[in-house]
């Protein structure tokens, strides 16, 4: 796969094997700058994978009334965070945009009325992953909004729209953290959850192996550890996105599994 397999008349790339999907735990910022276990694993993960034509993004960092795809040709770095040393606000992500990519996205997405957007860019969620996985910035990369006036069954039907992307060697990723309670947050653990943090994290990894994707949208009814792992659903929503597109055939293999700082799980996983 090739980034001059872009079709001269349909702005679509040519047909591929499906491509893998990824929900990274993405956790602090720092993440993006920093030699640590988890950027090396968001490295190694991408070495496994076939190169991809394009990046779709769905970050927990960009919430919206509404649903929005990235379509510029050069998406700016945001850096959307304060309170970090300034090598992090230095560092720029310099990939290309899609807005060819961007307008088929919109068009597959009949379940809304998607809008193409030319002022987001690509947040912390989306750059300080991919950024470890493909340090060239040499991929296109665009993001899409998750509606905050939305349910999680609605996200989790979105996201079934986007499925013959995959066949056109778009890498669909999902960032987000399964548990992710900021408020909890242990500064004196930063290696260790919370028995409720690591409980719900458990509990989240046994029904996406079985794929129970009902349960998974109905997290609040799981339990009061779930309420604590999941307290407002902007983190917790990327993981549905992309479930939502799993085919019940595929495996599910985890990376970067541990929660730490107490209530936050930095738990991934690949999809193929």
């Amino acid at each position: 796969m090739q980034l001059d397999h872009l079709a001269k008349i349909t702005g679509s790339f040519d047909a591929t094997e499906t491509m893998p999907l990824l929900f990274i735990g993405h956790g602090n910022p720092m993440n993006a700058i920093e030699q640590n276990e988890f950027s090396k694993g968001w490295g190694e993960a991408g070495k496994t994978l076939p190169k991809p034509n394009a990046i779709l993004c769905i970050s927990a960092h960009w919430e919206t009334k509404g649903t929005f795809i990235t379509a510029m040709d050069k998406p700016k770095t945001i850096h959307d965070f304060g309170g970090f040393p300034q090598e992090l606000f230095d560092v720029q992500y310099p990939a290309p945009g899609n807005p060819a990519l961007a307008k088929e996205t919109k068009e597959l997405l009949t379940h809304t009325e998607a809008k193409l957007d030319e002022h987001w860019g690509l947040d912390h969620g989306c750059w300080s992953v991919v950024k470890n996985m493909y340090p060239d910035a040499d991929i296109p990369v665009i993001q899409l909004s998750m509606d905050y006036t939305k349910t999680p069954q609605w996200h989790y039907e979105l996201a079934k729209q986007l499925s013959s992307l995959r066949n056109k060697g778009v890498l669909i990723i999902g960032s987000g953290n399964m548990v992710h309670n900021l408020r909890n947050i242990n500064w004196h653990a930063p290696d260790k959850g919370y028995d409720w943090a690591d409980e719900a994290n458990l509990k989240l990894k046994d029904l996406i192996i079985k794929n129970e994707h009902q349960q998974l949208m109905g997290y609040h009814s799981l339990g009061t550890e779930m309420t604590l792992a999941i307290p407002t659903p902007e983190h917790y929503m990327p993981l549905l996105y992309i479930l939502g597109l799993k085919k019940e055939s595929e495996q599910v293999n985890f990376f970067n599994d541990k929660t730490i700082m107490g209530s936050i799980s930095m738990t991934s996983l690949k999809i193929n």
